[in-house]
């Protein structure tokens, strides 16, 4: 039983629909679990300083993860490696591998010693809201600082499940570490207190890691330590992924920045931001995250082939595909935005004042779901096509934005006039303290639709696409995903009406007739628009998951490496 499991999860999958599809189950299975984490870390702690403190030390850890092990990244060394493999020269590729592999482990660890080192000072200058609690803030730090290095090998390890398209085995990695961290909240914290918490996270990065170590020890391609480098090529990806890591650094400075702005804010502003951060990066990664992990070998191997119509007719139909799917999610969680963070949060010490803001919060970060889709697919795109400098510029741009953006929400809803009226009457946020943390995501969802924007422009002969064939989905997605939220609106008030909501089951029940009504409302609508879209939807899942169990090769299977 055992064997064929793992042959499953070491089994290639090919075909741009098939293994964006097989990714989003198991990215579901990953965020499913990332749910239960965070139900049971609102049950014992609510949105408490125990909480902020926790999600606070992320900051660091995560800030030098980028910083390092992004370099390291499927999006930097496919193109590397798959030119040695397309020339035939296997070993090359491994002694590329084993050379950054060996690079990573000796620049991370001196980095994360003098992190450890500091973290005292790191913490008075970055959170000034936490100084009182410095001593225990410093304690997390310093063990989740172990998370990166695991994680950094875990990251090149992808490189060769990925160019061996085991995306399942891709996959199947985050779902281990949500359990090491689940098992940390059970196990551990009873024990040694928020540190067990920390712990967790850790053997959650080690299994990240374990998972892939017997398919890596059999490929051809097994990175190994060694002393001699060949500083040329060495430095030719660093030129390349120079901007990246900037790209993905100014992202996480932003984060940073945020919470340490919130950190200043009402007890408890850090826990409810990130809540209703993790959980708008549900659908995110079901939807934006698949098909751009899904399609990045594939469009690599395209633009090294020189084959530019395909690459560009396989970015549109990605493109296509995450506004049929991201727009009426959209529409659907700002309806039932309550109801779901109820049910996947409301226990224990998360009362209905902590819902109601992490609601509100959510509904602002998920009006911009479908701009950080696209901009995950087209980053991923330019990335592809090795252009790293316009994703970094246009990043640039969107986190002076967001920063400076929510300040000015900031200023605005602390003055609590017109516009905190406003915003408090919209999100239902009536006798509830601490609004002022909204500014946040407002500030965040607005640089994001305007990097999407922005991006797609700039980026749109580089990766060989024409926008107006996006037009005419979009305008589809939207009328559609507009009538199915109201479809869902109207539903949700029946039974509200005539059901008092005041156990888990009936939350529940009110949030799925509203969200299965909506989305039946959504495929009616397209199907009455004869959406080319719902039709390749149909197809695909008709095709191999009903008819089939052997893979049927499609075209772009022929483009495998």
């Amino acid at each position: 039983m055992a064997a064929r499991v793992l042959d499953v999860v070491y089994k290639e999958v090919r075909g741009l629909h098939q293994a964006a599809y097989i990714l989003a189950i198991f990215t579901f299975g990953s965020q499913l679990l990332a749910l239960i984490r965070d139900r049971l870390l609102a049950h014992q702690f609510g949105a408490s300083i125990e909480l902020d403190l926790y999600y606070t030390a992320f900051r660091i850890p995560d800030f030098l993860y980028v910083l390092f092990a992004s370099t390291l990244s499927v999006y930097v060394l496919v193109p590397f490696i798959t030119r040695h493999i397309s020339e035939g020269s296997y070993e090359k590729a491994r002694a590329l591998l084993s050379q950054i592999f060996s690079l990573f482990l000796v620049l991370y660890i001196s980095i994360a010693s003098v992190a450890i080192i500091f973290a005292p000072v790191i913490v008075y200058y970055f959170f000034p809201g936490f100084v009182e609690q410095s001593e225990s803030l410093v304690i997390l730090i310093r063990i989740l600082l172990l998370q990166p290095l695991l994680l950094g090998v875990s990251s090149l390890f992808g490189v060769i499940t990925q160019i061996q398209h085991r995306f399942i085995l891709y996959a199947v990695s985050p779902l281990i570490y949500n359990v090491g961290i689940i098992f940390g909240l059970l196990f551990l914290y009873p024990k040694y207190g928020i540190s067990g918490l920390a712990m967790g996270v850790v053997f959650g990065a080690l299994g990240h890691v374990c998972i892939q170590i017997p398919f890596i020890l059999k490929s051809t391609l097994t990175p190994r330590f060694v002393l001699k480098y060949d500083f040329a090529e060495i430095l030719a990806i660093c030129q390349t992924s120079v901007t990246r890591v900037l790209t993905l650094s100014l992202h996480q400075l932003v984060l940073l920045g945020l919470v340490g702005f919130a950190s200043i804010m009402t007890v408890g502003s850090v826990s409810v931001f990130q809540f209703a951060f993790n959980l708008q990066s549900v659908p995110l990664a079901i939807i934006g995250v698949s098909y751009s992990v899904a399609a990045f070998p594939l469009l690599a191997q395209l633009y090294a082939e020189k084959n530019f119509d395909l690459l560009g007719q396989n970015i549109t139909i990605a493109l296509r595909h995450i506004l049929f799917w991201s727009l009426p999610a959209a529409a659907l969680f700002v309806v039932i935005r309550a109801q779901f963070v109820r049910v996947v949060l409301g226990s224990g010490s998360f009362d209905w004042n902590d819902t109601r803001l992490t609601a509100a919060i959510l509904a602002i970060f998920i009006i911009s779901l479908a701009s950080q889709a696209i901009h995950l697919l087209l980053v991923r795109a330019l990335y592809a096509v090795g252009n790293t400098r316009l994703p970094f510029y246009v990043t640039i741009f969107s986190s002076t934005a967001a920063l400076l953006l929510s300040f000015f929400f900031y200023t605005l809803l602390l003055g609590q006039g017109n516009f905190y009226a406003f915003i408090q009457s919209v999100m239902r946020l009536d006798g509830v303290s601490g609004i002022e943390v909204l500014a946040l995501p407002l500030g965040y969802s607005v640089a994001l639709i305007l990097h999407s924007f922005v991006i797609l422009i700039f980026s749109r002969r580089c990766v060989h696409i024409s926008i107006s064939g996006l037009i005419k989905p979009f305008f589809q997605a939207t009328t559609a995903a507009l009538f199915a939220g109201y479809v869902a609106y109207v539903t949700l008030n029946y039974f509200a009406s005539g059901v008092i909501a005041d156990t888990l089951f009936t939350i529940l029940a009110q949030g799925v007739s509203a969200g299965f009504a909506g989305c039946v409302a959504y495929i009616l609508a397209q199907y009455i628009f004869k959406n080319k879209e719902l039709n390749e939807i149909y197809k695909t899942l008709h095709r191999r998951f009903v008819k089939t169990d052997i893979i049927v090769p499609q075209d772009e299977d022929t483009f495998s490496i």
